[in-house]
């Protein structure tokens, strides 16, 4: 039975959106042409392809549903847990539930215990993983297996890969009508306006290391376990959606405000640019930390006051996570809007405006036909710098418990947790370190995405 949770629709909203101004941009040619700039960058589609991948999941983890139950009675039901199709697929890592804690790829238990033996002596040892590793009847041959599971996930991989590729670049050689060969040619020695050869060959490692999560996590907890058992690579893929939501649902809420407040203070002057800004600076004069802090508190005694209004747990955390969206938009609009200010003072003084003003063309009308589309490239570079932040915001505002909600997979929540074992003997370091190696690709492949939507949007670097 389907499931929509507030943020998998507001997801969905942004789709939708999405897909509309895909639609509108290859309608004009003077929007095509950024775009086209931008394609042309080799980190920017790189970057680009890794996006995509993590976008995909996101999508994947927020399509929820209650699982259906056959009953003993021969009647159907449906469970109370909500799971997405991103959990049905990664479902050997999910129910794959170790005691406490493994090292990755470990075969025993990362802490000693007490064993009792069959004789009824107790002798203290690393107990065997149910799970990890279970298919080796001697441990000692865990290297050779390892080495010969990834060998022939690396092959089929690239098998896999070299048919995508293959069956891609025929589709571009039909509709350029040229021989495959030529094509292939063309893309190895970098001719395309397009570089194809790098979007395959980014393409090709994120399938590659698919196949080694695949066959790898059929035996093995590949970055190990947490304090409960549970498989923390499942919990770093699981962090995305979170840190997609916080990167996105909050420009839902910024920019409304950095528009609509931002160009009428720049363009009306005066009492309206005075309020505007009075608005704005005595948001920034509080602190962020403290004004989200009360905020969340204020939702935390409103869930426990009506509990009967959320039907499970999975919905409270939704509107902890819709409600950190909310208030990190609001806190995070003023930067854009002063930005937004600034541009619009100046172009009101532009001669085609001025013109417009001699033939009384209404405020209204020069606003949304001369100004708006003259101040779009830095709301669009706006968002995608600063999409890296609020996934990092997420990370800092969890840290101090004030985030999402502690049953919510979320980087985080991971390092939150990470950092409790920090101290003890043996270190804990692999939920940090997988935390960190998600966060650190997502944020690299924003920056360097910005930086080529940047170099293209931007009027004054612009190539024509």
């Amino acid at each position: 039975m389907p499931v929509i949770l507030w943020t998998d629709a507001l997801i969905y909203l942004l789709v939708s959106a999405g897909i509309g101004f895909v639609i509108y941009v290859r309608r004009h040619e003077h929007l095509r042409a950024p775009w086209r700039q931008m394609m042309r960058s080799r980190l920017g589609m790189s970057a680009a392809v890794v996006l995509s991948a993590y976008v995909l999941i996101g999508l994947l983890d927020s399509m929820h549903f209650h699982p259906r139950l056959e009953r003993s009675e021969g009647g159907v039901g449906y469970s109370a847990e909500i799971l997405s199709v991103f959990d049905v697929i990664m479902t050997p890592m999910r129910t794959k539930v170790e005691k406490t804690y493994s090292a990755p790829f470990a075969t025993h238990l990362y802490a000693k215990e007490s064993i009792e033996l069959p004789g009824g002596q107790q002798i203290r040892d690393y107990r065997r993983l149910v799970y990890g590793g279970s298919h080796l009847e001697d441990v000692a041959d865990r290297p050779r297996d390892i080495a010969l599971t990834s060998l022939r996930a690396v092959a089929e991989g690239i098998a896999v890969s070299l048919l995508l590729s293959a069956a891609l670049l025929s589709l571009l050689a039909r509709r350029a009508g040229v021989s495959f060969r030529a094509k292939l040619t063309s893309v190895l020695r970098g001719h395309e306006p397009v570089p194809w050869a790098v979007i395959l060959g980014t393409a090709s490692v994120l399938v590659v290391l698919g196949f080694l999560v695949a066959r790898l996590g059929a035996g093995y907890h590949i970055f190990g376990t947490d304090k409960v058992g549970q498989d923390v690579l499942f919990q770093g893929l699981k962090s995305i959606r979170t840190g997609l939501v916080i990167g996105t649902l909050t420009t839902l809420v910024m920019l409304p405000f950095a528009i609509f407040l931002g160009i009428p203070a720049g363009y009306f002057r005066g009492w309206v640019d005075d309020t505007i800004q009075y608005i704005y600076t005595t948001l920034n004069s509080i602190p962020g930390v403290l004004l989200i802090a009360a905020a969340i508190l204020m939702l935390q005694v409103y869930m426990t006051t009506h509990a009967e209004r959320f039907e499970n747990v999975a919905a409270r955390a939704d509107m902890r996570l819709l409600f950190l969206c909310i208030i990190l938009g609001i806190t995070s609009w003023t930067g854009l809007c002063r930005l937004l200010r600034g541009e619009t003072l100046k172009l009101r003084e532009v001669e085609y405006i001025q013109a417009a003003h001699a033939f009384g063309v209404g405020s209204f009308s020069i606003i949304l036909r001369h100004i708006l589309p003259n101040v779009m490239h830095i709301v669009l570079i706006t968002v995608v710098l600063d999409f890296s932040g609020l996934v990092l915001a997420e990370a800092v505002l969890s840290y101090v418990n004030i985030g999402v909600d502690p049953s919510t997979v979320s980087w985080g929540n991971m390092i939150n947790s990470a950092r409790l074992e920090m101290a003890r003997e043996p270190i804990v370091w692999w939920s940090l370190a997988a935390a960190f190696v998600f966060m650190f690709t997502l944020v690299l492949s924003a920056n360097l995405f910005s930086d080529a939507v940047r170099d293209a949007f931007d009027p004054r670097i612009r190539k024509d």
